[in-house]
């Protein structure tokens, strides 16, 4: 294709759809996961020590866990997953910044209601949080933080 050809930009579920017939998408699907595994337990270690020893209300302990695990997983999504060390670093921080920003909002919201609705353990409320949101980050990365 020239390099003056117009792109076709496809509706979003045609381009889900057409990305999951590829076996490149389910290997970057499967680094995500290693990476997103590393970020798990960095923002798990971070809130448990926030707060059991030091008594930090866990709403604060949820933001300090995610400005340290978001950026863990950003270097490693960069420069391993999506291999996208061509673009800009600051461009693709501040998409990566946004899109971990939304999922973070969703999964503080699902803290809070496993917390104070249904009285589960704060750091397990954690845990089933940060995977309840994973999908919903991993989709905004692949096709807008680093998108090729």
């Amino acid at each position: 294709m020239p390099d003056d050809a117009p792109e076709i930009a496809l509706p979003l579920h045609r381009r889900v759809r057409h990305g999951i017939r590829h076996p490149h998408n389910w290997f970057q699907l499967v680094r995500y996961g290693v990476v997103g595994a590393s970020g798990y337990v960095v923002n798990l270690i971070v809130f448990t020590l926030t707060v059991h020893p030091l008594g930090v209300p866990y709403q604060v302990a949820a933001v300090v866990a995610f400005l340290v695990s978001v950026l863990n997983n950003f270097w490693w999504n960069r420069h391993w997953t999506f291999g996208a060390r061509e673009g800009h670093a600051g461009f693709q921080a501040m998409r990566f910044f946004v899109v971990s920003a939304i999922a973070f909002a969703f999964s503080y919201l699902v803290l809070i209601a496993l917390v104070e609705g249904i009285g589960l353990p704060k750091v397990l409320a954690q845990a089933i949080s940060i995977v309840a949101a994973t999908p919903l980050s991993f989709l905004g990365q692949k096709l807008w933080s680093f998108r090729t």
